[in-house]
């Protein structure tokens, strides 16, 4: 398929082309789109009102005016769910085992091939404002303004080309401070790619001064699995470490305050928190009853960084409008990947189970995108990369894994778009001790494979007839045919984007390895 893609490319490469070797004496082509890319970290579709989650916890109307002047997938995959691989997949076009970022902590090769660099190389002047989180130092952009690390939500130290710098505010608003400060200096004759990427709503989810007591203490409705039990799936999923119950703590439930806030702030924050603390404190709380204050004070969190984020994609569209760029710019937002709000008593990502492996994605483009129109098919961030590329009238490299948009974006979906999807994830031993796996994803179906020595079991999820994902089918009898179709499925994706047989050494945590390593994980064929 990408040979034909490539092909749907070459008549307005040719005119781009033919501009830069003629100068200003031939007539000029169509403009090439600006990209707009808004990115957050750890936002979930439960989140975000366009995908009309039945919960109804927050509303997004600036996130939702691009879904409404644009389209919205439904079912947007990652390839690994965790921050810094999702990221290095979307620069790189290839999943971790092929771009070298296996799990937060490696550090990204910035010589490798990205697709900001092929942009810039054709005449798009590109920046990247925000959250990195690649260890290297950005490369392929003309401007960059990053948090070190995770970076803080409040008075955050950036690095600006290079050069280290203090800050004073929320974190969210300097990003898109900084991020109209750079489109307003931009060079206007030229086609821009702009990476605006936020911290929020990653943990400890702290919101901005003015969202704190935004829902006025209304109580968020609960989901059915806040006190899953785990029954009917396997040693993994019991033993993780990422539960209300057990593994959220006091910063996370406010108890105590940001170290990072100036005196002023910390007043403000105090204002609110404290007397509510106080009331929690006097309550004794424990068992279920402590678990559902904890998913309140949590979801008041989360959900109050979502609305700076939100607030900060109005602006941006705000300013489109006012420079007569929005009907030349592709606006496409997303996250690195889903996460757990309460579900299955959970916070955090990483799982090939729904809310971790999907993530929002709304995209506008004025002329290709019907507007309120909606994508069904699978789809992941590993697409973007091509898409930007074939927007831009460039030819899509043979070793990028994904595949471009485009069709699908037009409301056509080819013959041959993907109706399975490789998950892979390696951070183990590592935080929240989600323990290592591999599966195929279908529309209906997960085969998935835990295969570390110790832990060497498969699942089989149905979520036609279980949503929730609750129950492991792989031992059913019913389901033979289908787990063998899975088998064959997997082995044929392991295959085609040549899936090592063994985990390299560089996706084990340092920390842990080798004097604590486990045996190396030789994965099973199937």
């Amino acid at each position: 398929m990408k040979t034909g893609l490539a092909l749907l490319c070459l008549p307005l490469l040719c005119l781009v082309v033919s501009s830069f070797a003629s100068g200003n004496s031939a007539p000029a082509a169509e403009p090439r789109p600006n990209i707009l890319f808004i990115f957050c970290d750890d936002l979930t579709t439960q989140a975000v009102s366009a995908y009309q989650h039945p919960l109804k916890l927050l509303f997004t109307p600036h996130m939702d005016r691009i879904a409404r002047e644009g389209m919205r997938f439904d079912r947007c995959l990652v390839p690994n769910s965790i921050c810094g691989p999702s990221r290095a997949v979307i620069l790189t076009g290839k999943y971790s085992h092929a771009n070298g970022f296996f799990r937060n902590g490696n550090r990204f090769d910035g010589a490798q091939q990205t697709f900001p660099k092929l942009l810039r190389q054709t005449g798009y002047q590109t920046a990247i404002i925000g959250k990195w989180h690649l260890e290297s130092d950005p490369t392929g952009f003309d401007h960059w303004h990053i948090l070190p690390g995770q970076g803080i939500y409040y008075n955050p130290p950036m690095i600006r080309d290079g050069e280290r710098v203090q800050h004073t505010g929320y974190t969210t608003d300097l990003i898109a401070d900084f991020s109209i400060e750079w489109l307003k200096q931009r060079d206007k004759d030229k086609p821009f790619l702009l990476m605006s990427q936020h911290k929020a709503p990653h943990r400890e989810w702290a919101p901005a001064l003015r969202h704190v007591g935004w829902n006025g203490d209304r109580p968020f409705p609960e989901p059915a699995t806040l006190f899953d039990d785990y029954s009917g799936r396997g040693r993994a999923e019991r033993e993780q470490d990422m539960t209300l119950a057990k593994t959220f703590n006091d910063r996370d439930a406010k108890l105590v305050a940001p170290p990072y806030l100036n005196d002023q702030q910390r007043r403000e924050w105090d204002a609110y928190y404290e007397p509510h603390n106080e009331a929690m404190r006097q309550a004794k709380l424990s068992g279920q009853d402590l678990v559902r204050w904890r998913y309140q004070r949590y979801m008041h969190d989360y959900l109050g960084t979502v609305k700076a984020v939100d607030e900060a994609v109005g602006r941006l569209l705000q300013y489109l409008d006012d420079e007569g760029l929005a009907q030349n710019t592709i606006v496409v937002f997303s996250s690195d990947q889903g996460f757990y709000l309460g579900e299955h008593g959970w916070f955090d990502k990483r799982w090939i189970y729904e809310e971790s492996l999907t993530t929002p994605l709304l995209v506008r483009w004025p002329g290709v995108a019907q507007a309120g129109s909606r994508c069904r098919d699978l789809v992941s961030i590993l697409d973007l990369p091509e898409t930007f590329l074939q927007a831009a009238g460039l030819p899509i490299p043979p070793d990028m894994q994904g595949h471009s948009l485009l069709p699908l974006l037009q409301g056509d979906t080819p013959a041959d778009w993907r109706t399975s999807f490789y998950y892979h994830y390696y951070e183990f031993p590592g935080a929240h001790s989600v323990r290592r796996h591999y599966g195929v994803v279908t529309d209906r179906y997960k085969l998935f494979h835990f295969y570390e020595p110790e832990m060497n079991y498969w699942t089989l999820i149905d979520r036609e007839r279980d949503p929730h994902e609750l129950t492991n089918v792989y031992g059913d009898s019913a389901y033979a045919e289908t787990r063998q179709t899975l088998h064959t499925e997997l082995k044929r994706l392991r295959s085609e984007l040549n899936v090592p047989a063994e985990d390299p050494p560089e996706s084990i945590p340092p920390s842990r390895s080798p004097a604590k390593a486990k045996p190396k994980a030789k994965i099973a064929q199937e």
